[in-house]
């Protein structure tokens, strides 16, 4: 004779949660992911950084090369994209 289980109300439905723990769930994930992309292009700001310096440790009588003027440009445009994710927090 098979055992019968007996279950009680809402044993087997899945934890309800309301909008406001989803959109604050959601709120969270978005700061995390934002705070990641800005550690991530910080860290790439100083590599891109340091490259430059040598671009201008070797220049010769203040003529700069293309390749320095490009990563000028990187790293004013990554700066620039960094300062409005820190601003999205506010």
């Amino acid at each position: 004779m098979p055992s019968s289980v007996s279950h009680g109300q809402g044993m087997d439905a899945p934890p309800t949660t309301s909008g406001d723990d989803i959109q604050r769930q959601q709120a969270i994930a978005a700061s995390k992911q934002r705070l990641e992309q800005i550690n991530r292009d910080t860290q790439k700001l100083a590599e891109l950084s340091a490259e430059l310096k040598q671009y201008v440790d070797q220049s010769n009588k203040g003529i700069f090369s293309v390749d320095a003027i490009k990563k000028a440009e990187q790293i004013e445009k990554l700066a620039h994209s960094v300062r409005g994710k820190m601003k999205a927090a506010y």
